[in-house]
């Protein structure tokens, strides 16, 4: 099932995407250990991608786990990767039936053969879905993907592929895990921090950032709502001086 997107309201950005902060917060506020903040924010994804599908928001990404979520503690670790397997099989026939395609943003070789198994298999099996796209950013960093399209670039320019003086912004794009994704309009963060944590760098140059206080478990579509009224305060002016 493919089902066509729903239509755009004009209060809608294309893109949106969320830096999910919280989680451990939420379980320490109620003296609950932290994979119960993890469990709750996978019930926060679902209402989010939810209200986006409705919205007609047509590309929302969540960072999920980065490269540096490596360094906490092995059972925390564990805990993720049970519930992205949990999560994965639970949501693959939602995601279907919602016409919503998923794809992962950042590599996700260093994850249990099984999750990324998972993972493949929730890509191939709505990569004709065109509702909307859910892009899950996993083990992704941002300096990390300009890290790697710098190399992948310096492998085509050694084997004569490519002219070192023909790389220019457009050329390096291409080089990028998902050069088809446009920029987003908006990036959200979750529970009062406001930082971007390594997150979309290149691609968030003239992104709105919007922070929240909100913890992510308790995060609703109606945030969201709220969160996107705050974006079109906004005037956008990408670098250019307006008035």
């Amino acid at each position: 099932m493919n089902m066509e997107p729903a239509q755009p309201d004009n209060t809608s950005p294309v893109h949106v995407a969320i830096i999910m902060d919280g989680n451990g917060r939420w379980a320490r506020q109620r003296g609950l250990p932290r994979v119960a903040g993890h469990r709750q924010g996978a019930e926060a994804v679902q209402r989010v991608i939810t209200r986006a599908r409705e919205r007609g928001i047509a590309h929302l990404t969540l960072f999920s786990f980065s490269a540096e979520n490596w360094r906490r503690p092995e059972g925390e670790i564990n805990d993720l990767m049970g519930l992205l397997r949990l999560y994965l099989k639970r949501e693959l026939r939602r995601l279907k039936e919602q016409g919503i395609r998923f794809r992962v943003l950042g590599d996700p070789s260093p994850l249990p053969e099984d999750v990324q198994g998972l993972l493949a298999d929730c890509a191939e099996e709505t990569r004709n879905n065109v509702a909307m796209t859910l892009n899950l950013a996993i083990n992704y960093g941002g300096r990390e993907e300009i890290a790697d399209a710098a190399r992948a670039m310096a492998r085509d320019a050694a084997a004569g592929r490519l002219e070192p003086g023909d790389v220019d912004r457009s050329v390096l794009e291409q080089y990028l895990y998902a050069p088809d994704l446009p920029d987003p309009d908006v990036v959200l963060r979750t529970s009062g921090e406001q930082r971007l944590s390594n997150f979309l760098l290149w691609q968030s140059a003239y992104a709105e950032l919007v922070f929240v206080d909100t913890l992510w478990p308790d995060f609703t579509g109606d945030d969201l709502d709220n969160a996107l009224t705050e974006f079109n305060r906004r005037e956008r002016r990408f670098g250019a001086r307006v008035g």
